[in-house]
């Protein structure tokens, strides 16, 4: 059974950054898509990026050129370093692991899930 668990979640000036952790254990962290979430209130949940093992990163278009998605694989941990934040980047996020081949950019794609950290932007 593959665990994640998120963290470095908190409150951030618009403009300012912060970097989430994703810990995966319990599976074969190297062949599992993991991919990053999020939700805010009253709004479906939406994909962000994604951190394959076959293929290069991908984002959603609303943060390209902010947000980066990088692995560890010796710490078994994806990061999603965040800069440029805007209010409508807060929402709870979530990070998701899949095995396979592709690009998976629905949430029910996604067959293990964290339980979430809080990211609040100030205006």
């Amino acid at each position: 059974q593959v665990q994640l668990e998120e963290s470095g979640g908190g409150l951030v000036q618009t403009g300012g950054s912060l970097i989430l952790s994703c810990v995966v254990s319990g599976g074969a962290f190297l062949s599992h898509n993991i991919g990053w979430f999020r939700q805010a209130p009253e709004k479906e949940r939406e994909f962000v990026c994604a951190s394959s093992w076959s293929l290069n990163p991908y984002y959603a278009d609303s943060v390209k050129d902010r947000f980066a998605i990088s692995r560890d694989n010796a710490k078994n941990t994806v990061y999603l370093q965040m800069d440029n934040l805007k209010p409508d980047d807060a929402a709870i996020y979530y990070c998701a692991a899949v095995r396979g081949f592709g690009r998976f950019i629905t949430p029910r794609e996604y067959t293990y899930w964290g339980q979430g950290t809080q990211v609040t932007v100030s205006s």
